[in-house]
């Protein structure tokens, strides 16, 4: 086997980040676009809600799937597949003229998101040198994670300046960019081409998808009404034949020899409580600062940039730490950090504004907390599986985040109809007393994962992915 060239790793790098990036900018910006999109299309507000779920729910559900899918086909395939998918689906919603076909394209870029995001990872494992591959893990953690922070403020900039459908064609030039860079890298792809179970696939998308949906209509539908229920019933019995059909088939959609490595179950279950978290704090901070301090979007967007780049400085900083801190260590301290910030913007929010006094300086502390805990799970969840399962572990993970934050903000949305004009901060209160609860339940979990979960000793000689950039044409 050729050594692994270092250019090739970089660029590889690079590319991967880019597309984690607008994978997951594409999560949080478009929550800014959904009054306009509602204006223009003469549609409810509930209706036009559906911008942002229609991709949140393929990309949740089919996250699991797609890494089990890139380990069997070939991480660079799947990576270039979905880019595309993603970068053509972005377009079509920019240039789309109705309402349906602007959902329709929405769901596809969800699918394209679902297939690039674990192969993004895997193939830069692949392709950047074992000793380097914990800060690789960590840069790569950074970049989804701003993107998830920058969106409100990007989506409040972009739609008061220009227009809801500028939002998507900032995709298109990363995208063609990642897909041009990607084309210079050459893998060596499984030789087997065996497909994994296609119709577990299916029905553990069923189930994710019908659970969120269920969760996230039930406030607006009613919990007891035949539609919710009969979707919670489809969720239960899709998920109990994936998992039946995930322990009989040879190459399981769902892999639950994973799960039972200790370290990637927890760090999986971290994931999810983290991502609840995550994306419960992250909307509910705008939502506050526009409906309870009266802030216009676009500056509620830039009262959030400052946890952003703290975000990232700190995912970046953790990175080039390398194996000096055990991931763990990085959980439990961002956990006991994040938790105590939303705790106390928990005992402390008003109707009064307190931009400088506590939002600015809780944003900033809490900047901290999410970039350690990002960069801790993604290493210990990715670095406790084997090499040959980097995809499969990603997306499980990614799949248990997305999860967890779509039933985040179903419950955001269930405290916050309680909302009156007299107590119009409780409800933010309470989320935010929610928020910091699980946190801390993040901090905990930490301890149960072990103290350092190396790189196996193989992960070198079973990554084959190979830069060729003069001699692949």
């Amino acid at each position: 086997m050729r050594a692994i060239d270092k250019t090739a790793g970089n660029l590889a790098l690079v590319a991967a980040c880019c597309a984690v990036f607008v994978g997951f900018l594409d999560t949080t910006i478009t929550n800014l676009a959904v009054p306009s999109v509602a204006s223009e299309f003469d549609v409810g507000a509930g209706t036009a809600t559906w911008l942002a779920t229609s991709y949140v729910i393929p990309f949740a559900a089919l996250l699991a799937p797609a890494g089990a899918l890139a380990d069997a086909v070939g991480r660079a395939r799947l990576f270039l597949v979905g880019v595309a998918v993603f970068t053509l689906c972005s377009l079509l919603i920019a240039v789309a003229p109705t309402f349906g076909l602007v959902l329709g394209a929405r769901a596809a870029q969800g699918v394209g998101a679902a297939l690039m995001t674990p192969a993004s990872l895997a193939l830069i494992l692949g392709t950047v040198a074992i000793e380097r591959r914990r800060a690789a893990i960590g840069l790569w953690s950074a970049s989804g994670a701003l993107a998830a922070a920058v969106g409100p403020a990007l989506g409040g900039l972009v739609v008061e300046v220009s227009d809801w459908r500028v939002l998507f064609c900032l995709n298109v030039p990363i995208g063609l960019w990642a897909l041009a860079a990607a084309r210079r890298l050459r893998a060596a792809d499984s030789e087997s081409r065996r497909w994994p179970d296609l119709l577990g696939g299916m029905l553990l998308a069923v189930a994710i998808g019908s659970l969120v949906y269920a969760v996230t209509e039930g406030p607006e539908k009613g919990w007891d009404s035949a539609q919710i229920i009969a979707f919670f019933g489809l969720s239960g019995t899709a998920l109990a034949a994936a998992l039946w059909r995930s322990r009989v088939h040879r190459l399981p959609a769902l892999r639950l020899d994973l799960l039972r490595n200790r370290s990637f179950a927890v760090a999986a279950g971290l994931s999810a409580a983290y991502g609840m978290s995550l994306f419960t704090t992250m909307l509910l901070g705008v939502m506050f600062l526009v409906n309870v301090w009266g802030y216009s979007t676009l500056a509620a967007g830039f009262a959030m940039t400052p946890a952003a780049l703290m975000t990232a400085v700190v995912g970046v900083g953790v990175s080039r730490l390398g194996a000096t801190i055990p991931p763990r260590r990085m959980i439990a301290i961002g956990g006991v950090v994040l938790a105590a910030v939303i705790a106390l913007l928990a005992a402390l929010v008003s109707s009064t504004a307190q931009l400088w006094a506590l939002w600015l300086p809780a944003g900033i502390v809490m900047g901290i907390g999410v970039g350690l805990i990002t960069v801790g799970i993604s290493t210990v969840g990715t670095l406790a599986a084997p090499p040959s399962d980097f995809a499969a572990a990603t997306g499980l993970l990614m799949a248990a985040r997305q999860v967890g934050g779509a039933l985040g903000i179903a419950i955001l949305a269930a405290m916050l109809s309680e909302v009156t004009a007299t107590t119009a901060e409780r409800p933010y209160a309470a989320i935010y007393w929610f928020a910091a609860a699980v946190t801390a339940l993040v901090a905990v979990g930490a301890l149960l994962l072990r103290a350092a979960p190396p790189i196996s000793p193989g992960a070198e000689s079973s990554t084959k992915v190979v830069a060729n950039q003069g001699s692949e044409r």
